[in-house]
């Protein structure tokens, strides 16, 4: 029986279009993104902040402040799972704990990452490309603000679309 990939979203191809549309590889957004991923981090109060793109085999950090790498296998990511739910945000409180993440190498390095919020970004035509994440290396019983941390979200769409 068939099982379709769990980081992959229904209407993959489609999605990559999107992606592939956006060229974020020629865009110039780095400051202005990474003033939204400062403020993520600040709001989250977490060491890490940053702002991904799922693409076909990878995850790329278009903007981030604080220890993350810039690109991991999609397999490996947290925001690969994110992407599957436009609107609401994913949410690991202790990934340790999370059987979706209790295995991941991610969660076993060090520094380690355990507490997630990832708030989906998507395109004008409802496609998701990637995350706009906060990350901790302690889990946390409490969340941030996560309507503060969508409208970041959204700020981050309006800069995908703004031109150079």
């Amino acid at each position: 029986m068939f099982m379709p990939d769990p980081m992959m979203v229904a209407d993959e191809p489609a999605r990559q279009d999107a992606v592939d549309r956006l060229d974020f590889r020629s865009k110039r957004w780095n400051d202005r993104l990474q003033g939204v991923v400062e403020r993520a981090a600040e709001l989250a109060r977490t060491p890490i902040g940053a702002i991904s793109i799922i693409d076909r085999a990878r995850q790329w950090m278009i903007a981030k402040c604080g220890d993350v790498d810039g690109d991991v296998p999609r397999a490996l990511s947290f925001c690969a799972l994110a992407i599957h739910r436009p609107g609401e945000a994913l949410v690991v409180p202790d990934a340790l704990r999370d059987p979706r993440f209790a295995n991941n190498p991610l969660v076993a390095k060090t520094p380690p990452i355990r507490f997630y919020v990832g708030i989906p970004l998507v395109d004008r035509g409802g496609y998701p490309l990637g995350a706009l994440c906060v990350i901790d290396h302690e889990a946390r019983d409490s969340l941030p603000d996560l309507y503060d941390l969508a409208a970041l979200a959204r700020e981050a769409e309006r800069i995908f679309v703004q031109p150079n």
